[in-house]
Formats: structure tokens, sequence, C-alpha cells
């Protein structure tokens, strides 16, 4: 079997009801997780892009979190009408959906570049 191109996780943790944080489950996630899922396999990708379920991406204020690998793209609000212009935008001609993007400040509250340093 070949490599996969790319690793598309997708949030699905479940908190408790009252959690300050909110849950992705609570927002759709695995709804998100299967539209992806189902989409990736239709369009013939199965082989290339794995679809994988994450249960904590540690991102919860973003409402249902994705990220793209090796890119490592995050997604954040994404729906299950989202899926479609992701595969197409961003798995098919490699462009993120900008609109949904998470930005790195966001993601950590710290400079990408400066983490490693």
């Amino acid at each position: 079997m070949a490599k996969f191109q790319r690793h598309v996780f997708t949030c699905i943790n479940q908190r408790a009801a009252d959690s300050p944080k909110g849950c992705c489950a609570a927002r759709g996630g695995a709804d998100v997780a299967a539209a992806l899922k189902s989409r990736l396999y239709e369009r013939g990708y199965k082989r290339l892009v794995r679809a994988n379920k994450a249960y904590c991406l540690d991102q919860c204020a973003h409402g249902v979190t994705m990220v793209v690998y090796p890119e490592a793209v995050w997604y954040g609000g994404v729906t299950p009408a989202d899926v479609d212009e992701i595969i197409e935008s961003h798995i098919v001609g490699g462009k993120p959906v900008e609109r949904l993007v998470i930005a790195d400040e966001e993601l950590t509250g710290i400079d990408p570049e400066e983490a490693w340093s």
C-alpha cells in the first residue's frame, strides 16, 4: 500500500454538558467526520487521504475542529456543508479554505516562530 498523501483529523470529543469550553461532539463533530470520509471515498481518495476521528484536538473554543497534515492547516467551525469545499480547495487544489482557517496564534497563544527557539 502506498503512503497516504494527507491525514485529516476531525474532532469528535465529548465533554460534560456544563463544560465552559463546550465540545466538538455537541457541535456536530461526528457528522463532519462522517461527511468527510464519505465524500473522500466517493471521489476516489480512499487510498490517498486518510480521514481520522480525533477525541481531542484541544481547540474547543473554535467549534468543530479539523486539522490537515502534512500542511498542519487547522480549521474551526467546520460543518458538513463545508466538507466539499475543503476537499475541492485544499485536498485537490492545495489551497486552504481561508474563511475556516484558525490562525497559528489562536491555536497556541504564542508565535509559532518563537515556540522552537
